[in-house]
């Protein structure tokens, strides 16, 4: 069926397109105005409202230094985020629903209360709580550093206690069937499977890897641009090597991406998924691939600080879950008590 195409109204517009986030312009004695207000139902309101003010002859929301909206905050926040921050999609979806609440409140009346009183009744987990309490800093942040605030109200807002998660890797032998189900399936795919699992990259970063960073003398991936803004080295070993030269083909431009898919859903949906149910295989999504690998290599004797170092983690704390499953790290410790009982005079 084919989609239903959304009528155009006057003032009223989608911006990035397909987000979700609609925006008004509209002219006031001679000046033009544009806000973000939040869902399309919202803006054709607001804009509506805006004008039948404007013709009225009464005062407009005051958007100057000092007065400006929650929404047109929102909006600097993500033209900074479109320029430097990876997760502007992810963003752009939140500030749909950040605007449909306090898109048109000026944005210095807005209290913590207000914000922490709107999470606990908008979203049911810690989880999704404090991902859009660090939306929210991030828009007041952005705004102080231009200038158009004087604190943020979101760093006062309590953040929610998360239960500790799961982290669910692959064993070896689950790895096998999955790569044999992807194998049968759509073995166009395998090798991005397979240089998922041996390099734990994220998948933003694999798929917007282009064949200028990869250099298969010395091994490596030179990433620029990572989910930390900062720049890091993947090495390479043989699995990972064999896999990406399966896709090298002669001719191919060295700007071109590495793996060209288009988006995140095309991987997870269309082909991952089916290919997880036919190997039986439960509670398991693209991202464990990056768990798969700092398991691995804690499995295999690799220390903290080098699984931290591999995976491109921003703290020792986010690789230290895996120390666990390090039989070295395990077994030294309980070594260190040997023999205590049998020789109280050593120390």
């Amino acid at each position: 069926m084919a989609k239903r195409e959304i009528k155009k109204v006057r003032g009223v517009f989608e911006r990035p397109k397909s987000s979700g986030v609609w925006w008004i312009n509209y002219y006031a004695e001679g000046v033009q105005h544009r806000e973000c207000i939040g869902t399309r139902g919202d803006a054709i309101d607001a804009y509506r409202d805006r004008k039948a003010t404007a013709r009225r002859g009464r005062k407009l929301p005051d958007l100057r230094h000092g007065r400006l909206t929650l929404s047109s905050l929102v909006d600097d926040a993500l033209e900074y985020a479109k320029a430097h921050n990876s997760r502007y999609r992810d963003y752009a979806s939140k500030a749909s629903i950040v605007c449909a609440e306090f898109g048109p409140r000026i944005a210095s009346s807005i209290k913590p209360q207000e914000i922490d009183s709107w999470l606990t009744r908008r979203f049911k987990t810690p989880a999704t709580s404090n991902r859009y309490r660090a939306f929210l800093s991030l828009v007041w942040k952005q705004a102080m550093i231009n200038g158009n605030a004087e604190s943020n109200p979101a760093r006062l807002v309590r953040q929610r206690k998360e239960p500790p998660g799961r982290v669910r890797f692959l064993s070896y032998e689950e790895y096998d069937r999955l790569y044999k189900a992807i194998e049968r399936q759509c073995p166009e795919h395998l090798a991005e499977f397979i240089v998922s699992v041996h390099t734990g990259m994220r998948l933003s970063e694999q798929y917007t890897t282009s064949w200028n960073q990869v250099d298969l003398d010395r091994r490596v991936i030179e990433l620029g641009k990572t989910k930390n803004f900062s720049r890091r080295t993947v090495h390479l070993n043989a699995d990972a090597i064999t896999a990406i030269k399966s896709v090298r083909s002669p001719g191919r431009k060295r700007t071109a991406m590495v793996f060209p898919n288009p988006v995140k859903d095309f991987v997870t949906d269309r082909w991952f998924h089916p290919c997880l149910k036919e190997a039986g295989i439960t509670a398991y999504v693209w991202h464990c691939n990056r768990h798969t690998f700092c398991s691995w290599l804690a499995m295999n004797g690799a220390s903290i600080n080098e699984i931290q170092v591999a995976a491109g983690h921003k703290t020792i704390a986010m690789a230290a879950k895996y120390a666990h499953l390090s039989p070295a790290h395990n077994l030294g410790v309980v070594d260190r008590i040997s023999g205590a009982v049998r020789n109280p005079n050593k120390h």
